[in-house]
């Protein structure tokens, strides 16, 4: 056992210590070279098979099977009490962004750098977004982005999520322009989801219903292929 429960229960965390959440091959090597620097590491994984593979690898390591999407499950378990969090979740995509808000920007965290994986440039800015200090990319694929641009020009980037569903950023179509997200409705009259909008580099995540969109904004929305390919284009 780690000296994790020492700072864990005085509730201040050594300066050495990290947590890793997603323990797969990416995490999971995180985890054994921090260790190996004589780091205290705590692994966070919603898949109990992954934990007890990763204790299988080296006792050491505090890993705990939670879901990483839960703040307070993370809050109870101490991943904001450290100073820096490692998310190395490649899908699914929304628990990756969705671990990265919990970690950076809930109340009271002390996390102070979260460094993050992502698996193509639109999952990098969303990333960001939430605040990732740092993202980095095991693999890079740009040749089936190229070709959904050459067929759809105001398509910028496209992050598949399974079989059925992705997440887009695209430029704002003219028929949009000037108009609020109220009144386009997007959810009702072409079923996506708005995960963020304006310009490209002032996106706002989630924006409210009042946003009016823009000549020149990007729109990041999700849902099935078929949905987001009946948006208009430019």
């Amino acid at each position: 056992m780690t000296n994790w429960w020492r700072w864990q229960g005085a509730g201040t965390a050594a300066p050495d210590s990290f947590a890793v959440i997603g323990v797969g091959r990416f995490g999971t090597a995180v985890c054994k070279e921090l260790v190996r620097c004589g780091a205290e590491v705590l692994a966070i994984d919603r898949d109990q098979r992954a934990i007890d593979a990763l204790r299988q690898v080296d006792p050491a390591i505090e890993a705990r099977a939670l879901d990483c999407t839960d703040e307070e499950a993370l809050r109870e378990a101490g991943v904001l009490d450290l100073t820096t969090v490692v998310v190395g979740i490649s899908e699914p995509i929304a628990a990756s962004i969705t671990a990265t808000l919990i970690v950076k920007d809930s109340e009271g965290s002390k996390v102070k750098q979260v460094i993050a994986r992502a698996t193509s440039d639109l999952h990098e800015k969303m990333l960001r977004r939430v605040g990732a200090d740092k993202v980095v990319f095991p693999s890079r694929m740009q040749g089936e982005q190229l070709a959904r641009q050459l067929v759809r020009p105001n398509l910028l980037e496209r992050l598949r999520l399974d079989d059925r569903n992705s997440i887009e950023e695209i430029k704002v179509p003219q028929a949009f322009i000037g108009r609020s997200l109220r009144d386009l409705n997007l959810r009702k009259n072409y079923e996506v989801s708005v995960l963020a909008a304006g310009p490209e580099n002032r996106l706002s995540v989630n924006p409210p219903a009042s946003h009016v969109l823009s000549e020149g904004d990007l729109l990041v929305v999700m849902g099935t292929v078929q949905a987001l390919e009946g948006l208009p284009q430019l």
